[in-house]
This record gives structure tokens, sequence and C-alpha cells, in this order.
């Protein structure tokens, strides 16, 4: 297990490095001058290029590279242009936003899509089958923007059981937290659940189909101590494995719906990075998603060498 986690370790480190190089210099080589959108329009010629030397803009992208990187490793990710503070203190602020509806949404899509899933297997071509299908199909179809629009209009306008912009930090208020968090949660819930839901219920049938099941009925086991003890454990891998991946999209940034719903969150940041060429923020946020989604995919991975010890032996070449 440790040599398998090193390994990943170096090779994330690996992947980070390549993903820094091609972040920087992709970024560097867009059209646009910083200085000049950070002192606007009006600014004379002078003004400008003064900022820009000021920033370092004017020495060589490799220069420029190198000492973007060594300040990386120093976890300072700069300043940003267009907010004038330290992009570290950014992140950190969005990063509650981003992960309470990136944790609450996952929670309802787990479980609706693991009862849904179970059950679909168990009672295949049963009217249950069919309403689970349903929900794959409208999860997978539906814009989450569309959705989000609806859920403010009815839950937030008319019924008026939800706000429908702004985040409340649970230090300040849980009710108030919950509820600022309830329907953009939903909304990626809803989302995420279709896909996942049709990998439960394809691991849970291929599951059903298996040896074991039939020694598990022969020895007289009760049906639901087969299904859930038995069958769910053997279906387990490839749920987990796109849950992390759903987990680790959402953790990145949640653009549409943070931007629909006004949260001040990781997909804001991104947002507005891109729209005012804040090229030190973008750098910044790009390696932290980055380094966030190859962390879950690497508890991902121990989680289902836990779950399964059999892959265990295959990582050490037994």
């Amino acid at each position: 297990m440790l040599k398998y986690v090193l390994n990943r370790v170096k090779s994330s480190l690996v992947i980070l490095l390549v993903v820094s190089m091609i972040t920087f210099f992709v970024l560097m080589i867009i059209p646009g001058n910083p200085a000049q959108l950070i002192l606007g329009t009006d600014a004379t010629a002078e003004a400008i290029e003064d900022l820009r030397i000021a920033m370092g803009l004017d020495r060589p992208y490799y220069q420029q590279y190198l000492g973007w990187l060594l300040d990386l490793l120093k976890f300072d990710l700069g300043t940003s242009y267009i907010y004038g503070e330290a992009v570290t203190s950014l992140i950190i602020r969005a990063i509650p936003v981003t992960f309470s509806i990136a944790v609450f949404a996952m929670l309802i899509a787990t479980i609706t899509a693991l009862f849904f899933g179970i059950l679909s297997a168990v009672k295949k071509d049963s009217i249950i089958d069919y309403f689970s299908r349903s929900i794959m199909q409208l999860g997978t179809a539906i814009p989450s923007f569309w959705i989000g629009m609806v859920f403010i209009v009815y839950f937030g306008l008319r019924l008026k059981w939800f706000p429908i912009s702004g985040f409340v930090p649970i230090s300040s208020s849980f009710a108030g937290f919950l509820k600022s968090i309830a329907l953009p949660a939903i909304v990626l819930a809803i989302g995420e659940t279709g896909t996942l839901l049709r990998i439960v219920r394809s691991s849970m049938l291929d599951s059903l189909k298996q040896d074991y099941m039939d020694a598990a009925r022969i020895k007289g086991l009760n049906k639901w101590k087969i299904y859930m003890k038995y069958a769910l454990r053997g279906a387990l891998i490839a749920p987990v494995t796109i849950i992390g991946m759903q987990f680790a999209k959402l953790a990145g940034g949640t653009v549409v719906v943070e931007t629909i719903f006004a949260l001040p969150g990781i997909g804001r940041l991104v947002l507005t990075a891109v729209e005012r060429r804040d090229i030190v923020l973008l750098q910044g946020l790009v390696m932290f998603i980055t380094t966030t989604v190859i962390f879950i995919t690497l508890m991902v991975d121990l989680l289902i060498m836990t779950i399964n010890p059999r892959i265990k032996s295959v990582e050490r070449g037994e």
C-alpha cells in the first residue's frame, strides 16, 4: 500500500509540473495586456509600461515561469490583478462555498442513485425499474442552468422557501447555511444522479449474476441480506469510482450553478479570472483544481483497494 501511494505521489508531481508549464505558457500567449486591464483604457502608455515592468512582465517567459514555480513551491500563488489580494486568500475564502455545495450534491445523488439503482436491479423490468430509467434519462438530458432557473422562480420567488442568491457561512447560521446551499446542491445532484444511477444498476445486475450469489442463495440466507452484504459489495467498485470523479469535478468549481445563484465559489472566481484576464488568479485556480482532482482520485483508489482486497494483490504483483 505504501509503495503504491508513493508511486502515485511521484506521478502526481509529474502531472502537476506538466500542468503548470502548460497553464503558464498558454495563458501568457493569450492576447491582451494585464497592465492595461488594471489601469484601464484611459491610462497613458508610459504608466502601462511602468506597471508592466513592475509586474515583471518584461522578462523572458522562462524567467517568469521559474519565478512563478518557485513561489508555487512556497504555496505563494501571487496577487490577483483584479482583486488586489493574495490568490491563496481568495481560494481559501471560496472553498467552503464550492465544497459545501459539492458535498451535499453528492450526498443527495449517491443516496438517490443507490436506492433506485439497487431496487431497479433487484426488480428488473418492474415499474420501479422503468421509473429509475426515467430518472436516468431526465438527469442526463435536462440542462442544469434550466433546472436552476425553474427552481429560482418556483421555490425562491413564488414559494419563498429558499433564498435565490448568496451564501450564508455555517458559523453565522446553520439553518441559513442549509437554505443557501439547498437549491444549488439539488440542481447539481439532479445532473449527477442520472449517470450514477445507471452505473449502480448495471453493476448490481452484473453482481447478481456471479457464482457467489448462487452459493449465498443455497445457504438459505435472507434475500435482502444477500443483496446488501454480497451483491452490493461486489457492485461498489464502479460506482465509487464514478462518485470520486463526479465529486472531483464539482469540487473543481461549478461555474454555471454558482453564476445562476450568485455564489462566491471557485467557479465564480474562474469565470471572473477568464473575463478580466487575471492571469495570476487563473494560474492559481488551475493549479488548485488540478491538485484537488489528483488528491480525490488518489483517495478513491485507496478506498477501492479497501473495498476489494483483490486489487491489493494485483498492485503487489501477486
